[in-house]
């Protein structure tokens, strides 16, 4: 009888030049040059000809840019790239990992109770140390932007206040929230993602004809989610951070 492996971690598949190449990375790479294509092609105007897909596309940045500018409001245009790259990354790098094949089709590896399946494509954003990468970028800029927008002395003055006691107290709970962040989007990420994708194996597993649907539709609907999540996160802590504290 067959076992259903799952492994946390991403397993490697290959080297290069020293590198170890995982399954997540090599998906996250397939992904980056999709988008890279993608955003090609619609830079140099010569997308799909007599094709709706340019005017979809038009009519989804639009629409996120709009949302954006409500949360944001004149800073929508400055930061709107990084945020629109967050988006279209992780709902691509959660949807990917949802495609016949990804997940399910390896290299057989001997191990010490049999053989295992070694996934040639993982969900990028099952892996947790992507997550983390993301969640660093995203806590990062924030923090540059706060520089910027407030100067170093303003913002340092957000977490070492030394005039008032209850200032100084909510300056240290302000350092260890922006710590926080890192693990709060990394870990609500991953959990989420990997949690589904694990869902959907062990119903594959158990009954893989027709009854797994309504779960890959439940996922769809979770990976835009998270991704929308993400990114609105992403906006309000920029926000909040650049804005004088009173």
């Amino acid at each position: 009888m067959k076992s259903l492996h799952i492994s946390v971690s991403p397993e490697p598949i290959a080297h290069l030049f020293g590198i170890t190449i995982t399954n997540s990375l090599l998906t996250s790479i397939i992904v980056m040059l999709l988008l890279l294509f993608l955003a090609l092609m619609f830079r140099l105007k010569k997308p799909f000809p007599k094709a709706k897909l340019p005017l979809i596309v038009e009519m989804i940045i639009e629409g996120f840019y709009g949302f954006i500018k409500k949360i944001a409001g004149d800073r929508v245009d400055s930061l709107f790239p990084l945020l629109f790259t967050f988006f279209i990354f992780i709902i691509m790098g959660n949807w990917i990992g949802l495609l016949p094949g990804v997940g399910s089709i390896g290299i057989w590896e001997e191990v010490e109770n049999g053989r295992k399946l070694v996934p040639i494509l993982r969900g990028p954003n099952t892996d947790l140390s992507a997550t983390i990468a993301l969640a660093l970028i995203s806590v990062g800029v924030t923090q540059y932007l706060s520089v910027e927008a407030l100067g170093l002395k303003g913002y340092v003055s957000r977490f070492i206040n030394l005039k008032n006691p209850i200032k100084f107290f909510v300056g240290i709970l302000d350092t260890i929230s922006e710590f926080a962040k890192i693990l709060s989007f990394s870990f609500r990420l991953f959990g989420n993602i990997f949690a589904g994708e694990v869902l959907i194996s062990v119903m594959i597993f158990l009954i893989p004809v027709l009854i797994p649907v309504p779960f890959l539709i439940l996922e769809v609907f979770v990976g835009f989610i998270q991704a929308l999540v993400f990114t609105m996160l992403s906006t309000i802590f920029i926000v909040v951070a650049t804005e004088e504290h009173h």
